[in-house]
């Protein structure tokens, strides 16, 4: 399983880029495998607030459905709508173009709640 250096991940399996006020999210490779052939993605709104922590949005795969969980406070910048037509992508290449959406972050104190690659691993092994 990959954890980039780069990014930083939740206890719930997103992982997070940070492009200075904007955050990239997606699910993390340990989350895409554990979760088998995903079909369907429910993006959440472009617009819409989200709080870290609560849902806002959900994955479907094979095996079940599961939510996705905002790793920060904002608003939503941006969805991938390459997802609603391929949503395999999230199998494919989670950090890549598997990626579900983009927040404006409203406070950069959630960073701090973020754990870092080895944090995460550490997690995801133990």
């Amino acid at each position: 399983m990959r954890h980039p250096d780069e990014l930083r991940y939740t206890a719930d399996h997103e992982w997070v880029l940070i492009e200075g006020t904007r955050a990239r999210v997606g699910v993390t490779d340990f989350a895409q495998d554990a979760l088998g052939d995903v079909v369907y993605v429910g993006l959440p709104a472009v617009g819409s607030d989200v709080v870290g922590g609560d849902a806002f949005g959900e994955v479907e795969s094979t095996k079940s459905v599961s939510d996705l969980y905002a790793p920060l406070s904002g608003s939503i910048s941006r969805v991938n709508e390459k997802l609603n037509d391929q949503p395999e992508l999230i199998n494919a290449d989670p950090y890549g173009d598997g990626w579900i959406c983009e927040i404006e972050l409203s406070d950069e104190v959630d960073l701090q709640v973020l754990l870092d690659a080895d944090s995460y691993k550490a997690l995801v092994e133990g």
